[in-house]
């Protein structure tokens, strides 16, 4: 079987491609996907078989490349309406606090922030920081410490 040169191949089989795109994906996006099939393609083309079914293998990639384009558009965040003018829960907080956060060294922030915002326990902690739990213990504890030095609680005693 002679090989065909890829242009040929492109002007055969570059209309089917584009209606398989179409049909996955609509109108919208279809272009793109046959770019990204036929890109493809011709990286792969001098390394297919002689005997391959040109027309199957297409439909194959050009697959591929549609369920990227759907994982991508699902990825990609969603327009709403008007954003609610409440303040998040991080806003509740003085910005003192979060100043005096940012200043505790990295692994007693990280301690803090895990076990006490997320509700971690210190076993846990340690395998993220990479310590031990009475590491991960004594970081929280210090940090409790030098934020209740730093950033006073008016009421809060525990």
């Amino acid at each position: 079987m002679i090989v065909k040169p890829f242009e040929q191949i492109v002007a055969e089989h570059g209309p089917m491609v584009l209606r398989v795109c179409r049909a996955v994906l609509g109108p919208a996006d279809a272009e793109d996907a046959w770019s990204e099939t036929f890109l493809s393609a011709l990286k792969a083309y001098p390394e297919l078989p002689a005997d391959a079914n040109v027309q199957a293998w297409l439909v194959t990639i050009a697959h591929r490349k549609a369920v990227d384009v759907i994982r991508a558009q699902a990825r990609r965040p969603l327009p709403v309406g008007d954003i609610p003018d409440r303040p998040g829960r991080a806003e509740t907080y003085a910005g003192d606090l979060w100043d005096a956060l940012a200043r505790l060294p990295d692994k007693q922030r990280l301690a803090v922030a895990y076990h006490y915002l997320a509700g971690l326990p210190y076993r846990e902690i340690a395998e993220i920081t990479g310590g031990t739990t009475d590491a991960a213990r004594r970081a929280a504890a210090d940090g409790v410490k030098a934020l209740r030095a730093t950033y006073p609680l008016e009421g809060a005693h525990s």
